[in-house]
């Protein structure tokens, strides 16, 4: 079967084979987060993107092959409730912003800031600071070297829904910084085909939002 991206909690996980890279998209937990398991078929090394909850089902989707890396989106309890429990049974290094280092359970071993690249054995992805949904939330950006320069794959955390950016609170300035750095970062930059997968919730694609973001603009929120 194809992949659609449309998982639930409790259920199967979908699995999607890109050029350099296998994404493994399951939900766990009250909150419904996103969880997803990066491999690059070349070597088997894998990265888990947020260890939201459900430790050992992540664990098992793990299996035996090494994790080189725990990417933690953003701050917020729900997208780390399963961190620690990873990270022993693994051993492996927790990455993240420095500005939402703090409140994780874990030590972050391997900061990132705007721009970096966070690799999983052959493949690498860009960081992408999006600032607002908190202080240092990041994206990662994969376009496979070049090849996928026409449709790149983006995983967005809580910064970017269908439907619009992430929650600021009714904060205006927070709601204004995060959609500059979205529309400068990620819309003004990125082709209309590049697919992205958020923290909750259904994968969409930039053409499928652009259209809206006037609207976004003018609700504020």
């Amino acid at each position: 079967m194809s992949y659609t991206g449309n998982v639930e909690v409790g259920g199967r996980p979908d699995v999607r084979e890109l050029p350099g890279l296998t994404v493994t998209k399951v939900a766990v937990g009250p909150y419904d987060n996103n969880a997803y398991i990066l491999r690059c078929p070349a070597t088997g090394e894998q990265m888990l993107v947020d260890a939201a909850n459900e430790a050992s089902r992540l664990l098992e989707l793990l299996g035996d092959g090494p994790l080189a890396r725990i990417v933690t989106t953003h701050r917020h309890q729900d997208h780390w409730m399963a961190l620690s429990e990873v990270a022993r049974a693994t051993s492996a290094p927790v990455v993240a912003h420095p500005r939402d280092a703090e409140p994780l359970p874990e030590p972050v071993a391997e900061p990132v800031e705007n721009g970096d690249t966070v690799r999983v054995g052959r493949a690498s992805l860009e960081v992408l600071h999006l600032r607002g949904h908190t202080p240092g939330s990041i994206a990662l950006l994969y376009d496979a070297g070049g090849e996928l320069a026409g449709a790149p794959h983006l995983f967005t955390g809580d910064s970017l829904f269908p439907g619009g950016v992430g929650n600021t609170w009714g904060d205006p300035t927070l709601f204004k910084q995060l959609l500059a750095d979205v529309e400068e970062r990620v819309f003004d930059r990125l082709p209309d085909a590049t697919w992205f997968y958020p923290g909750h919730g259904k994968d969409s694609t930039l053409a499928r939002e652009r259209p809206s973001l006037p609207e976004w603009r003018s609700r504020g929120w």
